[in-house]
């Protein structure tokens, strides 16, 4: 029998060793079965520190860089947050250990259903998927207090950074096909989002638009 609960607290600890430090994301790492949210063909590979293919265009991220972006969110846990580009569910899951309130949204109608019944089998009140263009964040359930990007954009959509509330804060990759940069953007009060910081270079698989 496999000893999943093992391999994970194995890769809790090189993620520490690698520098994640907030004991709030190693410990929200350490509860989420990562293998629960690859393909069945994968879930011996789940507790490596890499990327794994979940569909064409989507991939299961590499959870450092999964680590590093939830610590730039700054989640306290009280916050109201949105999971642009979720694929399977497993930053959508990260998130439910982290704030109060999760929605998400996947353009790919088969990952948005899996990620849907996964996330049904924990006890999480407050969190939804929805099947649309995460370029378009979801405008209805708007403000929201910090977004996640898990796909890589040429520049960050005007619709998320509306989509901020005061205070907010916004990470995403962003760049080209060859590689992007992790940018943090915050909205300070009432003012328009500006960049704060820009992080660690990444590879993530292109934010999918509908067609025109």
């Amino acid at each position: 029998m496999v000893d999943f609960d093992g391999q994970r607290r194995e890769l809790i600890e090189r993620l520490r060793a690698r520098g994640i430090r907030d004991p709030r994301v190693l410990a929200a790492l350490g509860r989420v079965p990562r293998h629960l949210f690859a393909r069945p063909e994968d879930r011996l590979r789940a507790y490596e520190d890499e990327v794994l293919p979940l569909a064409p265009g989507a991939s299961l991220s590499q959870p450092f860089v999964v680590a590093a972006m939830l610590e730039a969110l700054e989640l306290e846990g009280p916050e109201k947050v949105l999971d642009v580009g979720s694929g399977s569910g497993y930053t959508t899951a990260l998130l439910c250990e982290l704030a109060a309130e999760v929605h998400a949204v996947e353009i790919d109608p088969a990952l948005a259903a899996s990620s849907r019944r996964i996330l049904r089998e924990f006890a999480w009140p407050r969190v939804s998927v929805e099947c649309a263009d995460g370029w378009h964040g979801l405008p209805h359930l708007a403000p929201f207090d910090a977004i996640l990007v898990s796909a890589a954009c040429d520049r960050v959509p005007t619709a998320l950074l509306d989509q901020l509330g005061p205070g907010g804060r916004l990470v995403a990759p962003v760049g080209g096909r060859d590689g992007q940069q992790l940018e943090v953007w915050r909205r300070q009060g009432d003012s328009a989002p500006s960049l704060v910081a820009v992080g660690l270079p990444v590879r993530f698989v292109p934010l999918r638009r509908e067609a025109p």
